[in-house]
């Protein structure tokens, strides 16, 4: 898979036609979150590694684009993709970078390999200021040179040596420096701990694939890192995680629309804070082996929200909480303490007859239950995801435009809907 070209962004639509009940069941896909990092990580060694369960996304094909632009070879068999980095280049280009914040997470690897990495400043959601001041702190931490220069990160070493470092931002660990810090220090010199790292599973995930191709990392899942450098990695398979945000979406879905949702494949310990908030919203929630299933109880309550790292509850489900909250009665407080601009979508659900507010970090929703149909346009990856439960529980047709951020991170989205029973189709 060589990609060179870029064609123009297609601007498919979605038309929900709103009312129907969610029944079924639903596999869920490998997370978005932690293939991308894993799939980078394959930079650091000449030897092949195969990643299997790999979601069909946008964001997926990109950064396997980003691999082969470097110099890798990718191929991708069905959810395997398979990729041997033996010669590799040091320069990400601007026109493949915008596409996705995630494809930050080569620095480290380069760095690694190379000693020296150029990427171009990343693009993405549109959902606040996330900057890339802990990924330089984490690679001068190691005795890297950095600077911003014309839009690219440049980052030089004559060797990288492992250190102590802290990756504690405004708004807690930062996930992908994180990924980058770990990846950075598995070839450097000596050992190299790292302070307030992100324990989200996905930094998990990365975490035991590094080891798996010949890193040394202790600590995974805590915020203290202990990673002793080795001189080389080699090969390895390894499975991803499945997708949590994924999950939960469905799960909302289901009882949003009054329905029940089977949702195959979850790791309930990767859910605990949207399981825990959804019961409190008077959900019944039963686990089986494999499988968890979401139902709606007698009674919706009303529930207050916080976003935090892990394990609290997540800012990528923030929106699709809140499209549900919707629906309950009384009024609930959602408050954003992750990215400070993820409310776009507020204003898009108050088209649907949605009443909110927002002060500061906070949305104060007032149940309405009753929602109406209406042309919508999509802001980010997780707001799309609320905009199609909400126009899902809406009566008459919504219409969702630029669905492509939807693409990015929900693996056939309308197609895992229809076998639900949701009445929706993709319109060109």
């Amino acid at each position: 898979m060589r990609a060179r070209s870029f064609p123009p962004r297609k601007m498919d639509s979605l038309e929900i036609k709103g009312g129907a009940p969610l029944h079924g069941e639903v596999e869920i896909s490998g997370a978005k979150n932690a293939v991308l990092p894993i799939l980078a990580a394959t930079l650091l060694t000449r030897e092949p590694c195969v990643i299997r369960r790999v979601p069909d996304l946008a964001d997926v094909k990109t950064m396997c684009q980003i691999l082969e632009s470097l110099g890798a070879k990718t191929k991708i068999e069905g959810d395997t993709v398979t990729v041997r980095a033996e010669k590799v280049q040091d320069f990400v280009d601007y026109e493949l970078v915008r596409k996705m914040r995630g494809s930050l997470c080569v620095l480290g690897p380069l760095l690694a390999r190379l000693k020296k990495a150029t990427v171009s400043m990343p693009g993405g959601c549109l959902i606040g200021t996330r900057p890339v001041d802990l990924h330089r702190k984490a690679m001068e931490s190691l005795g890297a040179k950095v600077k911003i220069e014309k839009g690219y990160i440049i980052a030089k070493a004559r060797k990288l040596v492992g250190g102590e470092m802290f990756l504690g931002g405004r708004a807690g660990p930062t996930v992908l420096g994180t990924a980058n810090a770990m990846m950075a220090a598995t070839l450097a010199e000596g050992i190299t701990v790292i302070e307030h790292a992100a324990c989200e599973p996905e930094v998990v995930d990365l975490g035991k694939f590094l080891n798996s191709i010949g890193a040394q990392i202790q600590g995974l899942g805590s915020p203290t890192l202990t990673i002793t450098g080795v001189k080389e990695l080699g090969g390895a398979e390894h499975e991803v995680i499945p997708d949590r945000i994924e999950a939960a979406t469905y799960a909302i879905a289901g009882v949003a629309t009054k329905g029940e949702v089977t949702i195959k494949g979850a790791r309930p310990d990767h859910m605990k804070a949207v399981i825990e908030k959804l019961r409190e919203c008077g959900v019944k929630v039963e686990q089986s082996k494999g499988k968890l299933t979401f139902k709606r109880g007698r009674d919706l309550k009303s529930v207050h929200i916080t976003t935090l790292p892990h394990p609290g509850f997540p800012t990528d489900v923030q929106a699709q909480m809140m499209a549900f909250m919707t629906q309950t009665p009384g009024i609930s407080i959602i408050t954003e303490r992750i990215f400070e601009s993820r409310f776009t979508h507020v204003q898009e659900l108050e088209r649907l007859g949605a009443e909110i507010s927002i002060e500061g970090p906070s949305a104060i929703v007032h149940g309405v239950q009753n929602l109406s149909g209406a042309e919508l346009m999509a802001s980010d990856l997780r707001a799309s995801a609320a905009l199609v439960i909400a126009g899902m529980v809406a009566k008459g047709t919504t219409r969702i435009n630029r669905i492509y951020h939807l693409d990015r991170g929900y693996e056939r989205m309308d197609a895992k809907l229809k076998k639900l029973g949701g009445k929706v189709r993709r319109v060109k």
